[in-house]
């Protein structure tokens, strides 16, 4: 372990350097890649750097320790350091641990997400805006920003299926852990004898795909134009401007009608169909990798229910680590962390195992 951390320290006082070369300065695209390997670096150098100067100081007092001779108190105040830097020594080296975890390669990325009603009909459509808007505000609060690409509404305001972008930052490792079933119990407006009903809404999250990683052969594409649906005044009645792809090979069908402009739509519907295809590509290498299924808290199973909603108790609970938050008006009002950091220490702590077994 402390070979690999002596090599990443090595790279990390490299790249500082390379920032003050003024040939990097004039290029801003390799300066923004010594950038982002950086911040990718700067966690465990700077844990790293921590863990030696523990080290350090617990050297020392075992120095004045063996050298104090009678000197009582001196002893005393050599063993409380001595004892403080073990204890950090041994904080540090399992932050390490955690930080030499392998990273997934896709938590930089923007997203893609797609929400879809299930079970329960108009009131799932409704849930499905309710999810939309949490995600929409959720996105807001940590300063990514969103982008319609498709909807499909309902009479009563809700949606039967809608999908965004969130570009930001670290979108991905954010949002990963949502994909699944999401469940709802409560009354729905309609209810007249007050009887708690259950929806289901299906989110799936894809990370945006770079053009180099999914090649798209133009002759497997049916390409077709219609005209958009709901709000939108005469322009939706006069211009066929939105767009659905086929991908021949696979059946997949993506629409996009957000946009006034043709070409802007088919460019969002690309970016939707190499999203899926990437994640379909993605989730083949998974399949075939026992160990990728042990090192998972439940990413990208559509028909995994991962979380229920419930209003009359007030109630939040993820199903896949026991957690429950009675805290849902603020969930749904954009407060994801509560949930989504429990689960991502599930994850690494799920990984850390399953690499002690495999050491």
């Amino acid at each position: 372990m402390f070979k690999k951390l002596d090599i990443f320290e090595k790279r990390y006082k490299e790249l500082n350097t390379m920032l003050y070369d003024p040939a990097v300065a004039a290029d801003p695209e390799k300066y923004n890649k010594i950038m982002k390997e950086l911040r990718e670096l700067e966690g465990v150098a700077v844990t790293y750097g921590k863990y030696k100067a523990a080290a350090n100081r617990e050297e020392e007092a075992l120095s004045i320790l063996n050298e104090a001779g009678d000197e009582a108190e001196l002893k005393e105040l050599a063993r409380e350091e001595l004892a403080q830097a073990q204890n950090d020594k041994s904080e540090l080296t399992e932050q390490l641990k955690l930080l030499l975890l392998p990273k997934d390669p896709n938590d930089s990325r923007n997203v893609i997400m797609e929400i879809r009603g299930g079970a329960g009909g108009e009131e799932a459509a409704l849930f499905c805006s309710v999810l939309y808007r949490m995600y929409t505000m959720y996105a807001e609060k940590k300063g990514f920003k969103t982008e319609l690409i498709s909807a499909s509404e309902t009479e009563l305001g809700g949606y039967k299926e809608i999908s965004f972008m969130i570009n930001g930052e670290g979108a991905y490792s954010r949002l990963k852990f949502e994909s699944g079933v999401h469940r709802v119990q409560r009354v729905p407006g309609t209810e007249s004898q007050g009887r708690i009903h259950t929806s289901t809404v299906t989110v799936a999250v894809l990370p945006e795909a770079e053009d180099v990683e999914v090649d798209i052969n133009p002759s497997d594409l049916q390409i077709d134009t219609f005209r958009s649906s709901g709000a939108g005044g005469q322009h939706i009645n006069k211009t066929e401007s939105a767009i659905r792809i086929t991908h021949l090979p696979t059946g997949m069908v993506v629409e996009c009608q957000d946009e006034r402009s043709q070409y802007k739509n088919k460019d969002k519907a690309m970016k939707v169909l190499k999203s899926r295809l990437l994640q379909q590509k993605q989730q083949q290498q998974h399949d075939e990798v026992a160990k990728e299924r042990r090192a998972q808290v439940g990413t990208g199973d559509r028909s995994e229910r991962i979380r229920t909603y419930n209003y009359p108790q007030g109630r939040v609970t993820d199903h896949r680590i026991g957690l429950t938050l009675y805290k849902l008006d603020e969930i749904l009002s954009g407060n994801l962390d509560e949930v989504i950091d429990p689960l991502l220490a599930a994850s690494r702590a799920q990984q850390l195992k399953s690499s002690t077994e495999e050491a």
